[in-house]
């Protein structure tokens, strides 16, 4: 299956071999089809699962669009983690479980991100939750990548 994937999405890399190198494409078509399914979870789980209510979990209630990233976040967590390990990052020397670990520290590092920009977009400037998830979706992307590429997924020893 891994390599299944991976020739569907080289099979279209020659539409960007002049301005990406391949380790960037597979990265932005993995964590770009991470991001659409993770920005629908969001929409179905906001509109639809929590109705735009606030959610009583007993010992804090939250807002709908805090709920959902929450709740969200460890689907595409695990999706995300899958797809980069084995179709981007797949040349890491580091064993999965170090991988899994600073993969994780990085998640949750976007996850803070996540939420202080929902925070500051959704309650402080008063902009609906979608489009706030969108553009706070963009700043954590470069973030990730950064981190992802150069801790994560190291594919040369220092």
């Amino acid at each position: 299956m891994k390599n299944s994937i991976i020739k569907f999405i080289d099979a279209f890399y020659f539409l960007f071999r002049s301005i990406l190198p391949l380790k960037t494409y597979r990265y932005a078509v993995c964590g770009g089809s991470n991001v659409l399914f993770d920005i629908f979870l969001y929409f179905i789980f906001y509109n639809f699962i929590f109705a735009k209510q606030n959610v009583d979990l007993f010992f804090v209630v939250l807002s709908p669009h805090i709920a959902s990233l929450f709740f969200v976040f460890p689907i595409t967590f695990v999706t995300g983690f899958l797809l980069q390990k084995f179709i981007t990052f797949n040349t890491s020397y580091l064993p999965w479980q170090v991988q899994f670990f600073r993969y994780f520290l990085v998640g949750m590092g976007a996850l803070v991100l996540n939420y202080i920009c929902l925070k500051l977009l959704v309650d402080g400037l008063g902009f609906y939750p979608t489009p706030s998830k969108i553009l706070t979706t963009v700043i954590v992307v470069v973030y990730s990548y950064l981190l992802q590429n150069g801790f994560s997924f190291k594919s040369v020893k220092a």
